[in-house]
């Protein structure tokens, strides 16, 4: 009970301060850089061997998000949602493999948790060019994955590790690649404008 009080008193809050402007126009001041071409993760490549009509290019991108109150709220629900019914476990934990991206159904990594919120967001209208699963590295050094959701006021991310969704540069994480905005199977460089640290992590 009292995570959902929490959750509500958090979306109300989010919501009062995040505010409702009208949307600017251009690249949000927010929005990642990207820099050019990346290799897929290993892990996304062999779930689009698996998934193929998932990894399929079969829409266009329209641009960012224009991010509403509702949508907003939906972000933030499904955040919470994926993060409190999907229990942390590596993939030697559950599969006995170092490696391997799948939808979670009880446990999962970070990778699972990307693939079910953007599932899901998928499910209720969202573009999937405006879902982008991101690599970035944690500040241990360790490789993680969030979801990056691109929008009018600036690229969210969704992450499993916290509940609040945050625009990308109050994160602690650097920035190194994601998912293409025209083709889910492509992959991008992104410039991390904080840092210099440009570079790929194969899990």
């Amino acid at each position: 009970m009292k995570h959902l009080q929490g959750l509500g008193l958090a979306i109300v809050t989010a919501a009062i301060a995040f505010g409702f402007a009208a949307p600017s126009f251009g690249m949000p001041a927010g929005a990642m850089q990207v820099i050019g071409k990346a290799n897929p993760p290993i892990g996304h490549y062999e779930f689009c061997k698996t998934y193929v009509s998932e990894c399929a290019a079969t829409y266009k991108d329209a641009g960012p998000l224009d991010l509403t109150e509702d949508k907003w709220r939906t972000l933030l629900d499904v955040n919470y949602t994926v993060n409190t019914s999907i229990t942390p476990m590596t993939d030697q934990e559950i599969y006995g493999v170092e490696e391997r991206w799948a939808y979670p159904r009880t446990v999962g990594d970070c990778e699972d948790f990307v693939l079910l919120k953007r599932k899901m967001l998928m499910q209720k209208g969202f573009s999937p060019s405006d879902l982008l699963i991101t690599v970035v590295l944690q500040p241990n050094g360790e490789g993680h994955a969030v979801l990056t959701v691109r929008t009018d006021r600036g690229d969210f991310v969704l992450d499993n590790m916290r509940n609040k969704v945050l625009i990308w540069t109050d994160t602690e994480y650097t920035y190194l690649k994601r998912q293409a905005t025209d083709d889910p199977a492509r992959w991008v460089k992104l410039q991390d404008g904080r840092a210099t640290a440009v570079g790929s992590v194969s899990q």
